[in-house]
């Protein structure tokens, strides 16, 4: 195993079950940038990890079901299963928050870390944005 695979084993880890701010942040790299379907993208690790904050907050038992987990020189892809109970508040791109929904999500995704001297330099997420919104009752009938 390499260290791309390494770090994004651990950022899963930090990311589920028990989320922790401090261990998700040490994997980021100060200058790091992200591109997320919902917030799009963002620069900066403290940008990064506020924006894990609000989803570990709105789904803070979450779990993550690997199907594919790949290495490719400096960089580590996952595709799986993101799932457990919206609990807490959802923080929408408008600013609006709204209280969490108590229902349970199932999101299939796929992450890109690429990793330099130890820390995610570049990270992509993917996942249906819609499917998510369906799944939490938030979309119009």
């Amino acid at each position: 195993m390499g260290q791309a695979r390494e770090v994004m084993d651990r950022l899963t880890e930090a990311l589920t079950t028990q989320p922790n701010l401090k261990a998700i942040a040490e994997l980021y790299d100060e200058d790091a940038v992200a591109v997320t379907p919902d917030e799009g993208e963002l620069h900066g690790r403290d940008s990064i990890v506020e924006y894990w904050r609000q989803m570990t907050e709105a789904v803070p038992e979450a779990t993550f079901e690997t199907l594919h987990a790949y290495e490719v020189g400096d960089t580590a892809i996952d595709e799986g299963i993101f799932s457990g109970k919206n609990t807490g508040p959802l923080h929408l791109p408008s600013g609006e928050t709204l209280p969490g929904t108590q229902k349970e999500i199932r999101i299939r995704g796929v992450d890109i870390a690429t990793v330099a001297d130890g820390r995610i330099v570049d990270y992509r997420l993917y996942f249906d944005e819609m499917d998510f919104l369906e799944q939490l009752g938030l979309l119009p009938a």
